[in-house]
């Protein structure tokens, strides 16, 4: 009885957000029943793309969690999980030559078998911690960000924001992280995105992840203020924002022409969205491109230049995965009513962060059905890593027998 009670008063705050949401739901031309989603890492604890042989438990799995689409990883860190010729293709050789087979066409082939569609998973802006990425010597050092002192983020040590500003800064996400201003970067990741349908037409989604300036801690909005530290001030970055404005771009903590900077930045990080979604629909027309992104819209926007509801309005993307991650109940119910209410609000799925409760399982499940119940376009768990090695976390998220 007490447990119950207690499960009662857990579930207590979502139903609170369904109500406020009802409203919201009642306007939106959402689907009668949403999709569900599963990310699937192509590194960590169960590297599905590694070895063909482990295709069979995922897709068992995923049908068991009442899975629909799958988002599989296959590039990141500047590497693939598939034949390329532009980035480095070692894990999918290694994995190929293991299994004799392509894990990735097993994968799509299984799936498509049972139902589901594949969406594959790309780290864009990212190139993870790999200083040595061979992309980057089709790059060049320039397509890496600059701060707004100057330093490369290739020289920060150990990827962490260098003295005397670590004292009050931190990296949100320590990582080598690409200019989108540099024009060698949308064209390769356009080309990337080509070859990779190329190579599996049969392919449902690309979903785009990364597609954002760093996060660093404490976060500022914008470079108005002339505090805090952002991103995008290297030289030929600058030069470009010059010729094609005719203004001076800012530097240090100079406040000259700051919102017409910050808003051709995010211009910037939009202009790839655009170049690898009309590079996937080329290669595959009707092909459904997606991305994760920032659950606080507002702060994406301002302070890592992701622009995701415009994406959805200016239809460069199908749907949007906000990924609101979080243990706070309240908190999930905020973010998914700014979601869901917002532009393009019928075209967004709630991501939930399952790795959260693996030792506590039942909120797992209570966070899913809350989120299911407010009927968005679609809910996906992050991730399958975590579900897999965690028996009673599968145990609660299973919908059939």
């Amino acid at each position: 009885m007490h447990l119950a009670r207690a499960a009662r008063l857990r579930l207590f705050p979502f139903v609170l957000a369904a109500l406020a949401l009802a409203p919201i739901c009642a306007r939106a031309e959402t689907p009668a029943e949403a999709r569900r989603g599963l990310w699937i890492p192509c590194e960590g604890a169960v590297r599905v793309l590694d070895d063909a042989a482990r295709v069979d438990r995922l897709i068992a799995d995923a049908r068991a969690l009442g899975t629909t689409d799958l988002f599989v990883q296959v590039y990141r860190g500047g590497r693939t999980w598939f034949d390329s010729q532009i980035a480095d293709a070692t894990p999918f050789r290694a994995a190929r030559e293991r299994s004799g087979v392509d894990p990735l066409a097993k994968l799509i082939d299984a799936a498509h078998a049972n139902g589901l569609r594949v969406h594959a998973w790309m780290n864009a802006l990212s190139l993870s911690e790999n200083r040595t990425a061979t992309l980057l010597a089709r790059l060049g050092p320039d397509a890496v960000l600059v701060d707004r002192r100057g330093r490369s983020v290739l020289d920060y040590p150990d990827l962490e924001i260098p003295a005397p500003d670590r004292a009050w800064y931190r990296m949100g996400t320590r990582q080598v992280w690409l200019d989108p201003a540099a024009p060698t970067v949308p064209d390769t990741l356009a080309a990337i995105t080509a070859e990779l349908l190329g190579r599996h037409p049969g392919l449902d989604g690309v979903h785009l992840d990364y597609i954002r300036h760093p996060d660093v801690l404490p976060f500022s909005p914008g470079s108005r203020f002339g505090v805090g530290l952002d991103f995008g001030y290297g030289p030929a970055s600058r030069a470009r924002f010059e010729r094609e404005t005719g203004l001076t771009a800012p530097t240090g903590d100079a406040l000259a022409n700051a919102d017409r900077w910050d808003a051709w930045r995010r211009d910037r990080v939009t202009e790839v969205v655009e170049r690898v979604a009309a590079a996937a629909r080329a290669a595959k027309p009707g092909i459904a491109v997606s991305a994760a992104v920032w659950a606080y819209a507002d702060r994406a926007y301002l302070s890592i230049f992701q622009d995701w509801r415009g994406w959805l309005e200016r239809r460069l993307l199908d749907f949007a995965v906000p990924m609101a991650y979080t243990t706070d109940d309240h908190l999930l119910g905020h973010l998914a009513k700014a979601s869901i209410g917002g532009a393009g609000g019928d075209r967004v799925w709630i991501g939930l962060g399952a790795w959260l409760f693996t030792g506590d399982p039942a909120r797992a499940r209570m966070q899913r059905d809350a989120m299911l119940a407010l009927r968005p376009a679609g809910v996906a768990l992050f991730s399958y890593d975590a579900i897999a090695e965690t028996p009673a976390l599968r145990g609660a998220l299973v919908t059939t027998p």
